[in-house]
């Protein structure tokens, strides 16, 4: 396994009352994760603020929050981010979502999963993932399903999320190492450290299987 690449700040030394909201808060309900908010506390500024543009571009905010969901885990099947990518929204779980909506995320267009709207803002997602070039029909596609500060709120999260899971994805850090023994927002076979070993040593697992989204 990769070494580590910068440390945890450990949440029993944390005094700020905030700050520990913040970590009883990731390990409650997750996404984030404990993880993730121990490395941005390092800065105690940048964990906070994180923590409050993540709660108004995702987990509130005016866009569906479902739709969300799918385009954040759509830049982790494309950045190859496994820490992001084995988290699952538990407000999406309590909605309807279920694990097999996840699975032709790279293949949208030509999948039966999705609606005409989801297909838009997957392929918004796309665009900005993948520096595809835009067009008017694109943006024609885009302005039937969605409002402007739909689109506002849904392509600045989709930035956000993208960068921080590059970020990420460059430190090697692995669930279940901080706060641990909650399964929030574990994807199914993610629930905790033995259970995440045996799925990512699994030949279909989806950071790996070459056939995964195809």
């Amino acid at each position: 396994m990769d070494k580590q690449r910068i440390s945890f700040i450990d949440p029993a030394s944390i005094t700020d009352p905030a700050m520990i909201a913040e970590f009883e808060r990731c390990a409650k309900f997750g996404t984030p994760r404990p993880e993730s908010q121990a490395i941005r506390a390092h800065r105690p500024p940048i964990m906070m603020a994180f923590a409050t543009v993540w709660k108004d571009a995702f987990h509130e905010g005016v866009c569906d929050h479902n739709i969300k969901e799918l385009c954040r885990v759509y830049v982790s099947r494309s950045v190859k981010c496994e820490y992001c990518g084995n988290q699952r929204s538990e407000k999406s779980k309590s909605a309807g979502v279920i694990e097999a909506d996840y699975m032709d995320l790279l293949n949208f267009e030509k999948s039966d999963k999705y609606d005409a709207r989801q297909k838009a803002a997957l392929a918004y997602t796309e665009a900005i993932t993948w520096d595809v070039q835009t067009d008017d029909a694109l943006w024609a596609r885009l302005h039937e399903h969605f409002s402007e500060p739909e689109l506002v709120e849904l392509g600045f999260f989709i930035a956000l999320t993208m960068g921080q899971q590059r970020w990420l994805r460059t430190l090697n850090i692995q669930h279940h190492e901080v706060l641990a023994g909650t399964a929030a927002s574990m994807a199914p076979g993610f629930e905790d450290a033995a259970a995440s070993g045996k799925s990512m040593r699994d030949e279909k697992y989806w950071a790996t299987d070459k056939t995964s989204d195809k």
